[in-house]
């Protein structure tokens, strides 16, 4: 880069990651599991997070490279199959989680524009839509991308803040606060289940580590850029979850599940409030789909570079990485054959896991970067205690996304054991 990053570009980063689409696409299924303790879900969620950041921070001002993760991952583990695999189960959770925007794309998008009578055959057609377009404008111009994304972080950001603060005021004696009452929580497993299925709403601050070798003042403006936009949108989303409690009614978020928040701002400013909040949604899953899309050929290529995915990877199709088109055909088809929470499940179970590695990491190299073995170790642990709940509730109610979680981690396994098998025999 021409110029280095400011501690407010590189929050940007941070919260503009966090705050793509995982939001629009998950609150209904959270509220459907905690119910009245959804705020308490997202708070758990984000104590993880947070925890997490501290192994990120750490890592990233001692070993700072564009690799972000997957750098973090060989320093610590080496080039094997097990760093391998860990990388591999990286790029395939951008997938999943270019998979979820695109279905909340898709589950917006008809609100505003059907072309079809069959509700089905919107999301399918609004979902591989966005997926195509924002595929084209990748390699039309990557400075378009960057473009996109600056713009639509402003304009979330505005309208959520816009949304809270009408939203709270709308609260006051409003009926519906009866059902934060702890009669209307859910149990403990289901609470901490819901943080754990919406903890890819999270994921996006470990962007920063990718940008970590140009941020200014690195010293010091490394750790504030993760701890600050990590709580900043912590308080963000048990905001936001208290006032769509506060709004409506639970039968009503129920019926409008893929799409509550929207539906949320209809009591305060009726159908310009919903076609307000739609609108948002649709520009941060596209802005979000964009970024990630840029971000998963990347991951694929600097895999490729440490041998630890076919050289292939980093062959160039129309002056970009073949793992562009390829990242984009994947997500095609986990977008039009999985539900919202196999999806959301997936991903938060990709996410849990490389996080939970990534704080054992840093556990490992704490004496290299002068880092308390405390912090990690417990990032590690509950990482670890929040992915076994998680794989507990979802086995009882969504066996389909339990299966596809461990079918994707053993599909990495197996192709990275194939491959340095092949490359060491060569």
């Amino acid at each position: 880069m021409s110029k280095k990053i400011s501690l407010k570009e590189a929050m940007s980063i941070g919260i503009g990651g966090m705050v793509g689409g995982g939001i629009f696409a998950v609150l209904g299924l959270a509220v459907s599991l905690a119910k009245g303790a959804t705020p308490i879900s997202f708070l758990i969620a984000g104590i993880i997070a947070l925890l997490t950041s501290y192994s990120y921070a750490k890592l990233s001002n001692t070993f700072p490279d564009r690799g972000g993760t997957v750098k973090f991952i060989n320093v610590a583990f080496g080039k094997t199959i097990f760093s391998g695999t860990v990388n591999n189960l990286l790029w395939i959770s951008y997938i999943i989680m270019l998979s979820l925007y695109a279905s909340a794309f898709g589950s917006y998008a008809p609100n505003l524009f059907k072309i079809f009578e069959s509700s089905t055959l919107n999301f399918h057609f609004y979902a591989s839509f966005i997926i195509i377009l924002a595929t084209a404008i990748n390699y039309y111009s990557i400075a378009v991308v960057s473009k996109i994304e600056s713009i639509s972080v402003i304009i979330k950001l505005l309208i959520l803040l816009s949304f809270i603060i009408i939203g709270s005021y709308g609260l006051v004696g409003n009926e519906n606060l009866s059902q934060f009452s702890i009669d209307n929580w859910e149990n403990s497993i289901n609470i901490i289940a819901a943080g754990m299925v919406i903890f890819v709403a999270y994921e996006g601050f470990e962007l920063i580590a990718n940008a970590a070798p140009d941020i200014k003042n690195p010293d010091k403006n490394i750790s504030k850029a993760y701890y600050y936009s990590v709580i900043f949108v912590i308080i963000l989303y048990v905001i936001i979850a208290i006032v769509t409690i506060g709004s409506l009614p639970f039968n009503k978020i129920a019926t409008a599940e893929d799409y509550v928040l929207a539906e949320a701002a209809k009591p305060m400013l009726g159908k310009i409030g919903f076609t307000i909040i739609t609108i948002a949604a649709l520009i941060s899953t596209f802005s979000a789909i964009n970024a990630s899309l840029y971000g998963g050929s990347r991951v694929s290529f600097e895999i490729a570079e440490d041998d630890e995915l076919p050289h292939a990877f980093t062959s160039v199709f129309w002056n970009q990485p073949i793992g562009l088109l390829i990242t984009a055909i994947l997500t095609l088809i986990v977008t039009n054959t999985l539900n919202l929470e196999s999806i959301s499940t997936a991903g938060s179970i990709g996410f849990l896991s490389i996080f939970a590695i990534v704080n054992f990491a840093g556990y490992r190299l704490s004496s290299k970067m002068n880092s308390k073995k405390l912090i990690h170790l417990t990032g590690f642990i509950v990482c670890l205690i929040a992915l076994v709940v998680l794989i507990i509730q979802q086995f009882k109610n969504n066996k389909l996304g339990i299966i596809v979680s461990f079918s994707i981690i053993f599909g990495c396994f197996l192709l990275e054991f194939v491959y340095k098998r092949k490359l060491n025999q060569n």
